[in-house]
């Protein structure tokens, strides 16, 4: 049995568990948290720097998110590829998947973390630099989304997998404009997906761990 450690707050924990969801992938979901401290202590045996998600398959241990939904892929295959046969088609999937995670999902990181350091200690500057970044990368989505149903090609990849937990934390830091519409609907029809919408609500409870406030429009 395919074992995933991670928690259900965790963006990048999200990127993995909607491709075993869709794909109705049997695994165990090993909780990292002070709760199940057991669960921690396997994840350092594995990871040094304990960070998650990890796959573990069997005596195989896979690190950092795109790389696992390849792996799951390549060894666990369903009924739903993630990353196209066709070589530009995935590379064009690559390259999405990368937008999402470090021009969207790391600026979005950026003004979290502001948000746990002491108020003498938050730095301005760099708020603004990430929120300047994300309002950037909403504008280029939402030039590429029009008239695209999914990030790529037409049908739900790796990139649709990083936008899905992306868009959702990114807009509880800098609000996605009205005026960005075709990434709004984006965003709505990425939240509606089964697979997604059950990482939204087995994430609820720990809204309150949000250190900026999560907002009430999810």
């Amino acid at each position: 049995m395919l074992e995933l450690y991670g928690h259900p707050f965790s963006s990048y924990t999200w990127k993995v568990l909607i491709p075993l969801y869709e794909n109705l992938t049997p695994f165990d979901f090993r909780v990292v948290d002070a709760d199940h401290p057991d669960n921690g202590a396997q994840l350092a045996t594995h990871s040094p720097l304990r960070k998650f998600p990890l796959l573990v398959d069997g005596e195989r241990a896979v690190y950092e998110s795109s790389v696992i939904i390849e792996y799951l892929q390549t060894y666990h295959p369903g009924l739903k590829r993630f990353i196209p046969a066709d070589v530009d088609q995935a590379l064009e999937v690559r390259s999405l998947d990368r937008l999402f995670d470090n021009y969207v999902m790391t600026p979005t990181q950026a003004i979290v973390n502001d948000f746990m350091r002491e108020p003498a200690s938050r730095d301005a500057i760099a708020v603004a630099q990430a929120k300047d970044l994300l309002e950037r990368s909403y504008a280029w989505l939402d030039g590429w989304l029009q008239g695209r149903e999914f990030a790529s090609g037409d049908s739900f990849s790796l990139a649709d997998c990083a936008a899905a937990p992306s868009l959702f934390y990114a807009d509880w830091v800098h609000e996605i404009a009205p005026g960005y519409a075709a990434l709004r609907a984006y965003r709505s029809r990425l939240l509606a997906r089964p697979a997604v919408s059950r990482c939204v609500e087995d994430a609820r409870p720990y809204r309150h761990f949000f250190p900026p406030g999560a907002p009430d429009r999810d």
